[in-house]
C-alpha cells in the first residue's frame, strides 16, 4: 500500500496574520474623527481582524453628535460616519450576565465591561485609551492591555 498524499489548502498570507482584537470607542473614535491619538489608533488596528461588542455603533453615533455639537463640521461628520461604516470590523452579542459580573467585579460602566467580556471570549487583546478599562483588562486577561 503506498503513501497518500496529504493536500493543505491554506488561506491568503493576509487571512493568516491578521490577528483579532478587540477595540472599544475610545480607540475607534479617535481614529474616525482625527483626535490627537489618531496616528496611534491607527497604528494599533492596523493588520487586525476587529472585533467590538454590538454597542460600537451606538457609542460612535454618540460621539459624532457631540462633534456636532462642538463645531465640527456636518461633512466631516458624515464622512467620519462613512468610514465606520466601511470599517471592515466584525460586532458581537454579549452575555448580559456575565457582562453585569464584569462590571461589578471591576467597578466599570456596563458599556466597558462588555468589551472586557468581549475580549476575554475571544481570547484576545483589547485596546483601549481608557486607562480604567486598561488595568481592568490586564487583571481580568492576565497581560498588558
Amino acid at each position: 500500500m503506498s503513501p497518500r498524499t496529504l493536500y493543505v489548502a491554506e488561506p491568503s498570507q493576509p487571512y493568516r496574520t491578521r490577528p483579532p482584537l478587540v477595540v472599544d470607542c475610545s480607540l475607534v473614535s479617535a481614529w474616525l474623527f482625527h483626535e490627537a491619538s489618531a496616528s496611534e489608533a491607527e497604528r494599533r488596528l492596523r493588520g487586525h481582524q476587529l472585533h467590538a461588542p454590538e454597542l460600537l455603533s451606538h457609542e460612535i453615533v454618540s460621539v459624532a453628535l457631540k462633534k456636532l455639537q462642538a463645531g465640527m463640521a456636518p461633512e466631516l461628520v458624515q464622512v467620519s460616519l462613512g468610514c465606520f461604516v466601511g470599517q471592515s470590523l466584525t460586532l458581537h452579542r454579549t452575555d448580559p450576565v456575565a457582562q453585569l459580573a464584569l462590571a461589578a467585579r471591576y467597578r466599570l460602566s456596563a458599556y466597558d465591561a462588555a468589551y472586557l467580556w468581549l475580549a476575554g471570549e475571544l481570547h484576545a487583546p483589547l485596546a483601549t485609551f481608557d486607562a480604567k478599562l486598561a488595568k481592568a483588562a490586564t487583571a481580568h486577561l492576565g497581560g498588558p492591555a
